[in-house]
Parts: structure tokens; sequence; C-alpha cells
């Protein structure tokens, strides 16, 4: 197949990983994919697929080669890819790597744009049941994977460090992050560290977010907080198995990564339902879960500090299950999708 992704940045963030991972393995499989990028679009990941970048800031109709399916994702691509498919450039395929009408400004803009298209990609059962409720199309579902880099190394102990409480802070200042409930997470954890001095409380952060971020290093300047900027998926390995809590507030994810990726990295997951972290998630058997309403966030923390029978008891169970989240496997399914969507066009 050939296959153009107009795509505005790959810098670090669970849905850009997905969409270099989709891309990559797409690649590996003899498919001929091309990345259409925006002439400042950034790229943090290392990514084996073709680049075409544009000469403007913007993605325009004819910037787009002659395919078998554009994979529009998010929702400023959806029209500039509907435009090029009406000009035969390839049948049109929109991958919601989350629901923008949710949390993002200009949901006027972004809610109709999933009318643009009936052919549609969700990450979980919960965006699909979403999506169907608002507009009638019901997508097919392509789970999020976890990257290969991302194993328990068993370092903990060696480690010799008292118990690491970690979660992942993002940038505020842009207006995109309140769905991950970050005042309530310092919030809980200011609790946790409150009853147990003791304890390291860890926030991870792309390095061009936190540098950039005045709200992120003032809460450094508090120095009740470490802060980690892994520079690359190595690094990010090494944190995730520092920690022995990985902690999640995000309210509303479609997949929500990075608790996966933690529970494979032998973490304790501690997480806030999110809707599309149920896939993985299941409380008391892998994790410890709770909605937001019952606010027991620092509770179930604590729970674990409490009780490192449960704490090992769930960490096993979650790695167990996350060997069944591959990218190899969102890779294939994907691939029979669009060929479907071909045969069947």
């Amino acid at each position: 197949m050939k296959l153009t992704f107009p795509i505005l940045t790959l810098c670090l963030g669970g849905a850009q990983r997905m969409l270099v991972e989709l891309t990559n393995g797409l690649t590996a499989k003899g498919h001929q994919v091309i990345i259409l990028m925006p002439l400042e679009g950034v790229i943090s990941y290392d990514v084996h697929s073709s680049v075409l970048r544009t000469p403007h800031t913007l993605l325009r109709e004819q910037d787009f080669p002659l395919a078998d399916i554009i994979v529009s994702n998010f929702y400023t691509t959806v029209p500039v890819a509907q435009a090029a498919s009406n000009n035969g450039k390839g049948i049109h395929v929109r991958l919601s790597l989350c629901y923008e009408p949710l949390f993002l400004p200009n949901n006027e803009i972004s809610f109709p744009s999933y009318h643009i298209t009936k052919h549609l990609i969700v990450l979980s059962r919960w965006q699909q049941e979403l999506v169907r409720l608002n507009h009638g199309i019901s997508g097919s579902i392509v789970p999020v994977g976890v990257s290969a880099s991302f194993k328990n190394l068993h370092i903990r102990e060696s480690l010799q460090e008292p118990l690491n409480i970690t979660a992942i802070l993002r940038k505020v200042e842009e207006g995109f992050s309140h769905h991950r409930d970050q005042d309530y997470l310092i919030q809980q954890l200011e609790l946790v560290k409150a009853q147990y001095p003791k304890v390291n409380i860890n926030f991870i952060c792309p390095p061009e977010e936190f540098y950039t971020s005045v709200t992120l290093q003032s809460i450094k300047a508090t120095g009740r907080f470490r802060f980690f900027t892994p520079q690359n998926d190595q690094e990010l390995n090494f944190h995730y198995n520092g920690a022995d809590i990985f902690v999640s507030s995000s309210i509303f994810d479609t997949g929500s990564l990075p608790g996966l990726e933690a529970m494979s990295c032998g973490a304790t997951l501690v997480s806030i339902y999110a809707g599309g972290n149920l896939e993985y998630a299941r409380h008391e058997k892998n994790c410890l879960l709770s909605y937001r309403y019952e606010n027991r966030l620092a509770e179930d923390v604590i729970r674990l500090i409490k009780n490192t029978a449960l704490k090992n008891k769930l960490a096993e169970q979650g790695e167990r299950d996350a060997v069944n989240w591959t990218w190899n496997n969102s890779v294939n399914i994907l691939e029979q999708r669009l060929i479907s969507i071909i045969t069947t066009s």
C-alpha cells in the first residue's frame, strides 16, 4: 500500500509515539509510507518512513502525493486530508488518537470534523462508544502498545533509595493539560509526603516542556519533588524502573499510554479512571483504580506503602498483563483495517 500520514509534529508524547510506532511498523512490513509535515514540524523520535516537508507552515492539499490511503489524525489535519482525497489522492481514513472536543479549544471546529469521513480508527472501546454516541460512526479499534524499550531491569533494590512514587507532569501554559488534573495530582502526592516524609516524589517531564514552563520550574523550586527530564527512551525506561509506584491522575484519555509502560517496567500502577485505560487496568487485579469523584488517589498510594505484599502482587500481575500489548499487534490490526477499506471501497 501507498500511505500518506499528514502529521503536524512528532514531539515527545503518547499520541506522537503511537504515530511513529505505526508508521515505522507499516514501513517495516514493506508498505510505502510518507509522513507529510509542515516546514517547522518537530521530530523527536527515530522515524523510519519517508518524510516529505512542505515549504509552508501549514499543510495544503497540493502538498499531498498520490496514495492509496491518507491517514489523518489531529482534527486540524482532517479537512485538508479530505480535500486531497476529493482530488483523487487516496481514501481518507481518520486515526483519532484523542477525542479533541473534550479538552481542546475550538471544539466548534473539532466536533464537526468527525462528520467528514466515515472511515474512523479509534484506540479503545470507551472512545469508540463516545464517538458513536456523538456522531453515529462506529470506529474500528487499533489498541495502543508498549515499545520493546520499556522492560523491567530489576534494579529497584540495587538503587538503594527510599520508596519512589513517580508521575508525569506536562507543561500547563499552553492550556492542553487540564484533562491530566495535575493540580489534584500534586495535592494528593503532597498528602502522601506529609504522612510519609521519607518517600521520594518524582515527576517526569519532556525536557523541552520543563525548560520552557515557568509553572513546572516553580514546582521544582519548592524542593519537595525531584524532576526527571529524559532525553530518550533509554532514560525514560530507567526512570520507570526506578518507580515503585506510578501514579496517573488523568480524568480522560483514549489510551493512557504511560500507565501501561510503567506496568511493563514493573511499577505498581495507581490511577484515576480515564476511559481508555480500562483496556488494561483492572482494579485490585493489576493496579488500584478509582473514579475521580471518590477522591482517594492519595489513599490508594498510602495503602500500597502500608501493604508491600499487595504492591508487589499488583506489580507482578501488571507486568504479566503488559506483555500482551505490543506495537506489532497494533500495526497488524491497522494494516488489516486499511486493506479492508481499500478492498471494499
